[in-house]
Parts: C-alpha cells; structure tokens; sequence
C-alpha cells in the first residue's frame, strides 16, 4: 500500500464507537475548528496547536510537574495549580512527571501510515459489524489532502469511510477530501444565518451553501445532523425551516437525524480553564425529542431522534 506524504494534527483515535455510522467503527478526531458553538462537546478541537490540559481530580498533590516545568508555566496557588499558557512550551516533561496521570497535551502531527497502522487492527471488527472509520474533530476538512489519502488507503482495504464535518469550510476541501468518502454526517445547527452566528460564531452561508452542492454531488450517502439544544434552537419555528430547506434539497439527502444535548463535554472546560457557559442545561428527554420530530415529519425527508 503506497502511503500519502500528508500530515495532520490529531487529538485522539477511539475505537469501538457505534454512534458514529455504521457498525463498529474507529474514529479520528482531527484537531481545528473554526466554528465556536456554546455546546461544543469537544473544546479541546477547537484550536489547531496542540495543547497542555489538567485534570484537576487526578491530582495527589505530588508536586513533581512544578518542580520539573523549565519554563515555570506551573505554579501553586493555595490548593490550586495554576498554568500559564503563555509561558508553557509544551515540552512534555509534566506530563512525564505525573504519575497520576493529572497533565495531558491533546494534539500531536501525525502522517498516513501511522494512522492507518492504528486503524488496520480493527478490520476484524468492521468486517464482522459492517462498521469502518469515521474522521470527525474539531473539523476533518481543514486537513482535505490527507483526510484524501487515509480514505483512499481504507477503501484499498475495503473498509467503510464516512465524515463528521460542521460544514464550515471551502468547497474546494469538499471537493479533494470526498473522492473516498462514502458517508457525509453533515451538522446544521440552526437555519437562520444570524442566529447561527450568534450560537457558533459565524453565519450559516457557506453551510448552506455547501449542503445544496454536496446534495447534488452523488456517489456519497448524506445525513444531516441536528443537535437539539434547548431554548437555543427547539423552536418550532427552526425545526420547521429546517426540514423545509432540507427537503428543498436535490439529490441524495437520506435523512435528519435530531441528536439530543448532552453534558458529557462540561467537564473539559474546567480542564482548560475555560467557562462552561450552558452550566446547568436540562437534557431534552425522550418525550421532547419525539415532539419535534413530529414537527419536521411530513416534508418530505426522513426524521430520526438519534443517531
């Protein structure tokens, strides 16, 4: 198998997801993003640079990573360790020191064959559940060359590709990283451009823009993914307008999927020192989740609660 040249920076590879496409799969969580949504699951993807992360419940207090820091970016304050992220230079050594496992650096580069090496020992699996890979992140179309060629190397192996993407980058990414790609799980987080900006940063143009073209593109299965916030984009108004430019769409849109809010990501704010602006946010129960599925139903595209 002749390996691309082409290298990305990664934060982590998870095996044995089943929520992510078909069967059992392996997913690559790329590292970048250019959309900041207030319920990103993901905070530590949002940057491209690798970056030190604490967990502060691992620490025993063993005083090792202040101590071995050359750049004395770790100090103590009362019972708390504080990071200057100005004076860190990821060099590793705290995380060496730690013994319990409390510092972390997420993001490392990495080139084609050494993901592909960690994907190959999983074929058994995806051959016995129909699974394969996923690349998600962050944003996997910010790395199009060598999303390409990992894609490439996995459909040489007969193994099952598909692609998390917030849809927030060139056409042209589009174009180069889907040559390989047989599934496109495709996020809209609310229909209205302004208001999208308001909860992720920036309009939903070139979201939308670049959905119309992958629905016309074929030879790739597409699914839109909603994730149901609440009060933030539940309204009846936006489930509607939704599934109405969804169903306006031509081509191969096989389905909606409403994926219901979930804390699991509060956590690594803290971990990066960041605040968790959505603190204390119900979870949208089951009864809720089939309610506005019955608002999308009857446009003329298929609507499933989860993924």
């Amino acid at each position: 198998m002749l390996m691309g040249k082409e290298k990305a920076v990664i934060f982590d590879i998870q095996k044995f997801s089943v929520h992510d496409g078909p069967g059992i799969r392996t997913l690559v969580f790329f590292k970048g993003c250019l959309l900041r949504c207030l319920w990103c699951c993901n905070p530590e993807s949002q940057l491209k640079e690798p970056q030190l992360v604490f967990y502060p419940e691992r620490c025993i207090r063993a005083n090792k990573c202040w101590q071995v820091c050359p750049t004395h970016a770790i100090s103590v304050e009362g019972n708390r360790l504080i990071l200057d992220k100005t004076a860190c230079n990821l060099c590793g050594k705290c995380v060496e020191a730690c013994y319990a496992g409390a510092w972390k650096i997420f993001g490392m580069e990495v080139d084609v064959d050494y993901v592909m090496k960690e994907i190959e020992k999983d074929i058994p699996f995806y051959r016995n559940s129909g699974g394969g890979v996923t690349f998600g992140g962050g944003e996997p179309l910010l790395y199009p060359d060598f999303v390409n060629a990992v894609a490439r190397c996995c459909q040489e192996e007969g193994i099952h590709t598909a692609i998390e993407t917030c849809g927030y980058a060139p056409w042209k990414n589009f174009e180069k990283a889907l040559g390989n790609i047989a599934l496109v799980m495709f996020d809209i987080k609310h229909i209205d451009p302004q208001r999208h900006k308001e909860l992720c940063g920036r309009s939903n143009k070139l979201i939308r823009d670049n959905l119309k073209q992958l629905s016309r593109r074929g030879g790739v299965e597409v699914v839109v993914r909603l994730p149901v916030i609440p009060g933030l984009n539940d309204s009846e108004e936006n489930l509607k307008d939704t599934a109405e430019f969804v169903a306006s769409l031509d081509g191969n849109i096989e389905r909606i999927e409403l994926l219901p809010y979930h804390r699991f990501g509060e956590k690594k704010y803290e971990r990066l020192g960041r605040e968790y602006v959505l603190a204390g946010l119900q979870i949208p129960d089951e009864e809720h989740m089939q309610h506005l599925k019955g608002l999308m139903e009857g446009y003329g595209v298929a609507i499933k609660v989860g993924g």
